[in-house]
This record gives C-alpha cells, sequence and structure tokens, in this order.
C-alpha cells in the first residue's frame, strides 16, 4: 500500500502536461513517500496521449487513456481505483493553476485530518464563474453543512477509508463530485483542515466549459448535488 495516490484527470494538456508530471514527480520524491500518481486522459483532441506515452514505463505512474466522459466522472473513475491501494488520496488537476511544490503544506497538515481541503488563494474569476463559486458553497451550506471554504477546490488531500464509503454514494455521472465529497465530508462531521493554497491563472489551452454552455452545466452540477444530499 502506498502513502498516497494522486489522481490528475487531462484533457488537451500538450503544452504543459509532461512539466507539470516531471515537477511533481520531482516534488514527490523529495518527500520520500511512497506514491502512484494516476493520469487519466480523457479523450483529449490534441496530441496529450502522444505526450503521455513517455511516462508508459514509468514505475510510479499509470496512464489511462480513456474516451471522454467528462471532468467529474473521470475523477469519479481515478478515485475509486485511487482508494484501494492507497492510505491516502489527493486529487489534483492538469492545469498547473495549483503547483506542486504546495502539495508539503497541504501533506504537512494531514496528521489529526480526516481531510485537507486547499483554499484557491488570488483566484482570478470572471463574474459569472464567481457567481456559480457562490452559488456551489450556498448549496453545501444549506443541503450538508458548514465547513469547508472552497468546496470545488482541485487541491484534496483525503483518508482512502473516509472517501471509500462516499464514492459508493455519489452516481457515476456527477458533474461535480468534488462538491458532494465536500457536503459528505461536513455532514458526517470529519475532521476538516482548510489550507490555502496560491492559485496561477491559466497559462497553457484553454476552459473546456464557457458562456451558455457553463450556464448549462452549472444548474446541472447544482440539481445533482442537491438530489445527491438526499441520499442516506
Amino acid at each position: 500500500m502506498t502513502d498516497v495516490t494522486i489522481v490528475m484527470p487531462v484533457y488537451n494538456e500538450e503544452a504543459c502536461i509532461c512539466d507539470v508530471l516531471d515537477t511533481w514527480l520531482t516534488e514527490l520524491g523529495r518527500l520520500n513517500i511512497s506514491f502512484m500518481l494516476i493520469v487519466l486522459n480523457d479523450g483529449s483532441k490534441d496530441h496529450t496521449a502522444d505526450a503521455l506515452e513517455k511516462y508508459s514505463s514509468a514505475a510510479n505512474i499509470t496512464i489511462i487513456n480513456k474516451q471522454n466522459s467528462g471532468h467529474g466522472p473521470t475523477i469519479l473513475q481515478g478515485y475509486k481505483l485511487a482508494v484501494k491501494n492507497s492510505a491516502w488520496v489527493f486529487q489534483v488537476d492538469s492545469d498547473n493553476e495549483m503547483e506542486a511544490r504546495h502539495f508539503e503544506k497541504a501533506w504537512n497538515q494531514r496528521k489529526g485530518q480526516d481531510a485537507v481541503i486547499g483554499i484557491r488563494d488570488g483566484r482570478i474569476q470572471p463574474l459569472p464563474r464567481k457567481v456559480i463559486s457562490a452559488v456551489s458553497r450556498l448549496i453545501v451550506r444549506v443541503f450538508y453543512g458548514s465547513g469547508i471554504v472552497d468546496a470545488n477546490c482541485p487541491f484534496r488531500l483525503i483518508k482512502a477509508d473516509i472517501l471509500r464509503p462516499i464514492l459508493d454514494i455519489i452516481p457515476e455521472n456527477t458533474f461535480a463530485p468534488n462538491v458532494a465529497i465536500a457536503g459528505f465530508l461536513v455532514r458526517n462531521r470529519r475532521s476538516i483542515c482548510n489550507v490555502p493554497i496560491p492559485h496561477n491563472d491559466r497559462q497553457t489551452g484553454e476552459v473546456s466549459i464557457k458562456k451558455w454552455k457553463l450556464f448549462r452545466a452549472a444548474v446541472k452540477s447544482c440539481l445533482q448535488i442537491i438530489r445527491i444530499s438526499f441520499i442516506r
């Protein structure tokens, strides 16, 4: 069993994915912990799969090239693999908006905690995304309880044995499973540490959901999170 398994969904990140993975491998090696990095290529339309071929024989990386199913279902797939053979599960996105060098801060906060959830510090959002983030926080507080500042932050460390039963509850097609996971952590009165993590602007690629598509996705996500809250 490893100390931690990192779940990293990837979509159209050929420009940066090798630099991101190399940085994470260096940082995790420096910390002298046993780890596995699960990289899930969610049907990228660029040359991400070709870039990932570089790591096909790496001992500490599992590369999964899959058909596109969306960010949420991809995260859930990675989580379900990660909880099988690891004490802790960490999720981070592949866009380098939250850098590997900050992982040590979260890792050092884990003692006595069931989860360490990042707070995106310095994040600059357009107004529509600010509204969506605010609504997500409100839904978690109303339908689950308070205790997590940034419910959808993609920089989170959770005990595998705490995460495992939550995954059994969340439907596979959930658009924003991290919000639901945050809600169940609060509802179940788990010990949670909120840690500010510096957030950078995206340097490569572009967000895949925007404008009207973003609004529709937000509505879908909110309805799902509310519906999931009634599952016991």
